[in-house]
């Protein structure tokens, strides 16, 4: 008769032959169950239409997961299977977790992008206008990158006026991330125009911490205008979606944030000729209408009424030698006559308004304030109105004044000579 064991022997014995057996396994099935427990460790099960299998991520693992877990996701688990031999349950301990059809960053990358597009991070109602002409801008990126010197030399050859700050920063691997916020976060700090974060080109990997949440988060609350500029032209990021703009490489964020000296110097050439045709066209156009306005006056003057007149006169006097003609003689005689009345009598009239212009300058000069300074002679007012002495009473308190002294009195006497 056999002897019996005892539940602990037995489950022991499980334990040692399953966790033997079973090293590393590959499960794919649907997560239900999931709980993301306090200590860090993930709970939860995968399942088929069949069968259900208890697993756990311990916090040692959990950081090397891309995505968070979910629900209904089909993922494939690698593992072992390990038994808690208190209780005789066995589970699969989760080593690496990778989604079902797809790269881990794959779907990590759109599982971010979905979250923050729905949070409103790419709404472009939070993106900032760049500054036409940046005076600084300050450089998230690797102090020892190749992307600092190609931005260094797209710049000298755009807009040389322009002064760049370097904050030195970790791009990649272990605590990118971390060091990318903190950098970005102290740039803010400085009050600069423009702020490029980025990097040159490598691996998904080499790149990754830019598609971290917390990078997204410090680019959505800086105040300065951010351009994204991280690999080349193919690569994607978080931070491209988030920030004010995306550039597609280092040395293109420079060329987006600086404008180009050359292009403003062959504009100011072209303002300079249009200027120049424009005022020599002006003055074309004046010295025409000038000549225009002489001719008119000329042939519209008197002179040239009058010549007209005793040419078609001498025309007619040469071709009748009767009586007619010498009523005509008679009549370009009373016409010079009424010409040289008419040039008397403008000259006349010019001679007697210059004469009254003088008149009135010399009386004007005779009586301004400065003239009234003399002994003996002063402005008599009366309630500030310039009053003559005759007009004055006994009693009247008036103002005796010159340009430099006022005299208040009242008269006591007043006599006609």
């Amino acid at each position: 008769m056999n002897k019996a064991i005892s539940v602990s022997t037995l489950n022991v014995q499980i334990k040692s032959l399953l966790e033997t057996t079973f090293i590393q396994v590959y499960v794919e099935g649907e997560i239900s169950n999931l709980t993301y427990h306090n200590s860090g460790h993930i709970y939860f099960s995968i399942k088929d239409e069949s069968s259900t299998l208890s697993c756990v991520m311990f916090k040692g693992n959990t950081k090397y997961l891309k995505f968070q877990l979910e629900n209904g996701q089909k993922i494939v688990i690698t593992g072992n299977i390990t038994v808690y031999a208190p209780r005789g349950n066995y589970q699969l301990l989760c080593n690496k977790i990778e989604p079902s059809g797809q790269g881990a960053l794959a779907f990590a990358f759109e599982q971010l992008k979905n979250k923050l597009e729905a949070k409103g991070y790419f709404d472009g109602n939070y993106k900032q206008p760049l500054p036409k002409y940046p005076k600084k801008i300050v450089l998230v990126t690797s102090a020892t990158g190749a992307a600092i010197e190609d931005m260094k030399k797209v710049a000298n050859h755009r807009w040389p006026l322009v002064e760049f700050i370097l904050i030195p920063t970790l791009v990649q691997g272990e605590g990118a991330a971390s060091d990318i916020v903190k950098s970005i976060k102290y740039a803010d700090r400085l009050s600069c125009d423009i702020m490029i974060v980025g990097r040159g080109g490598g691996s998904i990997e080499d790149l990754w911490a830019f598609n971290e949440e917390i990078v997204a988060i410090a680019i959505h609350e800086a105040r300065t205008p951010i351009i994204s500029a991280v690999g080349h032209e193919v690569d994607y990021m978080i931070s491209d979606f988030v920030a004010d703009m995306r550039a597609a490489t280092p040395s293109n964020a420079i060329e987006i944030a600086l404008p180009d000296i050359n292009e403003h110097r062959i504009y100011l050439d072209s303002l300079v000729n249009e200027y120049n045709n424009r005022l020599k066209n002006i003055l074309f156009n004046k010295q025409q209408e000038l000549s225009n306005m002489k001719r008119l006056m000329e042939q519209n003057s008197i002179d040239t009424k009058f010549n007209y007149i005793q040419t078609e006169i001498n025309l007619i006097k040469s071709s009748f030698k009767t009586d007619l003609g010498q009523k005509i003689v008679s009549s370009l005689n009373e016409l010079n006559l009424l010409k040289n009345t008419l040039n008397n009598s403008i000259s006349s009239f010019f001679v007697r308004t210059q004469n009254q212009i003088d008149l009135l300058n010399s009386n004007f000069q005779m009586n301004h304030p400065d003239k009234k300074d003399k002994n003996g002679f002063v402005q008599i007012s009366k309630n500030n109105k310039i009053i003559s002495l005759q007009d004055l009473q006994i009693g009247d308190e008036i103002e005796l004044q010159t340009p430099k002294y006022i005299g208040t009195c009242i008269l006591n006497k007043l006599e006609k000579q």
